[in-house]
């Protein structure tokens, strides 16, 4: 089943619970959070705090991305946050097995997320233990970036890999995703689009939840 995460790096967070539970109330499958540490990528977001708050307010699972260095001085923290997807980059750790099999031991599914430049390969023996992969469809820091088309072979190639090997790993896409290109990287293989400003900058949240899950069906 494909699904639609919108990140709340693009909500009013003077009114944060509210803008989660609308657009639960609005057909939302996920809420993606963009975890950032200022050094890894070049902003700062939110911490386990915030995730903890938000689990009180909505039923939605909890898709949170670390974009921070060394991450595994965190992931025990963001899981008793209440986090129910938990994403780690390859980029970021130099133990990433180690920190995918502690995350999977905590009953949350782990993620593996790749940058634009990081290839593939990097992801020749983790694949199988990965629960899902992100695939950056913009160089992370900031929101209501323009999507990189040059990923959709990237994301075809990964579709390619987890079908040849038989596993069952989901494709995540995150970075620019919107109505004009949701269609485009569901027929490359996408199983879940994270999309930020193209929900929360739209003014009406069904509307283009709606006309997103009309582009997924239509691919």
């Amino acid at each position: 089943m494909k699904r639609i995460a919108p990140s709340i790096l693009s909500a009013d967070f003077s009114k944060l619970g509210e803008e989660v539970r609308e657009v639960e109330a609005c057909g939302a499958d996920l809420i993606h959070c963009d975890v950032m540490d200022g050094h890894f990528v070049p902003n700062i977001t939110i911490g386990p705090m915030v995730i903890k708050a938000l689990s009180k307010v909505t039923k939605l699972p909890l898709d949170v991305h670390l974009m921070i260095e060394k991450p595994e001085r965190y992931i025990k923290e963001f899981i008793e946050a209440g986090s129910n997807m938990l994403t780690i980059h390859v980029e970021a750790t130099t133990h990433l097995q180690r920190h995918i099999q502690h995350i999977k031991e905590r009953g949350v599914k782990a993620g593996v997320s790749l940058n634009p430049s990081t290839p593939l390969e990097a992801l020749n023996y983790i694949l199988g233990e990965a629960d899902f992969v992100l695939i950056m469809t913009v160089n992370p820091g900031f929101g209501g970036q323009k999507f990189l088309r040059s990923m959709l072979p990237k994301i075809k190639q990964l579709r390619k890999m987890i079908n040849e090997k038989g596993l069952s790993a989901e494709i995540e896409v995150d970075g620019g995703i919107g109505v004009e290109n949701i269609k485009d990287a569901s027929q490359a293989g996408a199983d879940i689009f994270v999309a930020g400003n193209a929900i929360f900058g739209s003014g009406d949240y069904r509307k283009t939840i709606k006309e997103m899950r009309k582009k997924i069906e239509d691919s």
